[in-house]
């Protein structure tokens, strides 16, 4: 077995998961919560990866592939680490200062305790390399955006990835024929115009907060709103910071941080909480007329992650009558649960209608072994 050992390294917890990278069976996977906190299960990352090793038990993996969330305008692909790409990980920090160090905590972590062992860093923004410059460029002073990295970089990347690929199976048609429009629907939610597998258009930019609305974040915003914020209510940079992350989207507009809750709630008569699902779905409809442009017509859509591989009611809501651009949902087989890649539309739909789930984490294995050559 060619195994790979897959590491999501955040700064209080490490997800791993051990998985043969050929068939995509996972072999053994776990996670170390708490670390560095009282009572928790590691002081820090290299004592938590030390307990992992002892999970492992006799499986060696060939590579260690790492999710690191944000690599710039400087990896367009899985990259093996080297100190240089270290040092660029690190400098990448002020980019994504909740994640890059925690990921490379992990990736140093990893090298005290598997020596000898390659370690790969999969990037989410790299996917987003291939957005030509009208797609990436934001309309400030030019100046100012190239000294301070401010352009769109998108997230998601591994997801679409692996999607995408998925889709073409699904679909039985060859990936380089097809333009996708594949909806990433969490907590954290996004959405990306594929063309020939390759990312035209993303909905998060600079940072994860752009957008579609999410379970805590905002999504696209005035940036006016935030001058009268702080003007009026007095808000500084980190209250503005925790209103749109922690406050803002569905659980802002409704209380409900999860979208399970806010279908019953919204099911049961809430005002808010229909409010909430109308603006999420609004925006939905939104991203998928502007890709549909964007592409210049589309294959199919494709739901993935939490979200949109379970609720059926947002899939209905985002592509209700829109029958007049080729889109016909079945709702039978909308309805229907599986863990399994599915189409969901009508047979004679134009447009097809996926529910693919995701596995970033066959994914990050399989870029690593190739980053390896």
């Amino acid at each position: 077995m060619t195994l790979a050992f897959v590491v999501n390294s955040g700064s209080s917890s490490i997800k791993w998961e051990l998985l043969e990278a050929e068939s995509g069976e996972s072999v053994r996977r776990g996670i170390v919560e708490r670390i560095g906190e009282a009572g928790g299960d590691a002081a820090d990352h290299r004592q938590a990866m030390t307990s992992i090793i002892g999970m492992l038990g006799a499986e060696h993996p060939v590579v260690i592939g790492h999710r690191v969330v944000h690599g710039g305008d400087l990896f367009s692909a899985a990259t093996v680490v080297t100190p240089e790409v270290e040092a660029a990980i690190e400098k990448l920090s002020s980019l994504a200062p909740l994640h890059n160090p925690s990921n490379l905590a992990g990736i140093r972590a990893a090298q005290v305790a598997f020596p000898g062992i390659p370690n790969v860093a999969v990037f989410d923004t790299a996917f987003h390399q291939s957005l030509a410059p009208a797609a990436y460029t934001y309309a400030i002073d030019a100046q100012v955006a190239a000294d301070h990295s401010v352009r769109r970089y998108g997230f998601h990347g591994t997801s679409y990835q692996y999607v995408s690929r998925r889709a073409a199976e699904v679909l039985e048609r060859p990936l380089g024929d097809l333009r996708l429009i594949v909806f990433h629907l969490g907590n954290g939610a996004s959405a990306c115009a594929i063309a020939g597998g390759r990312s035209v258009d993303t909905s998060m930019g600079m940072t994860p907060l752009e957008g579609l609305v999410m379970g805590t974040r905002s999504g696209d915003l005035d940036p006016g709103a935030l001058f009268h914020l702080a003007r009026e209510a007095g808000l500084g940079t980190p209250e503005l910071d925790t209103l749109l992350n922690r406050r803002s989207g569905i659980l802002g507009l409704s209380g409900h941080g999860d979208m399970r809750d806010l279908v019953e709630s919204m099911k049961a008569g809430d005002a808010a909480s229909r409010l909430a699902f109308d603006v999420y779905v609004h925006r939905l409809r939104h991203y998928l007329g502007a890709y549909i442009a964007q592409l210049g017509g589309v294959d199919a859509v494709v739901f993935t992650a939490g979200v949109g591989e379970n609720s059926p009611d947002v899939r209905a809501g985002a592509l209700a009558g829109l029958g007049g651009l080729g889109i016909h949902l079945d709702a039978a087989r909308n309805a229907r649960r599986s863990p399994e890649p599915r189409r969901i539309s009508t047979d004679d739909s134009p447009v097809a209608v996926l529910v693919v789930p995701t596995n970033e984490e066959l994914e990050i294995a399989r870029q690593s072994l190739a980053a390896l050559g």
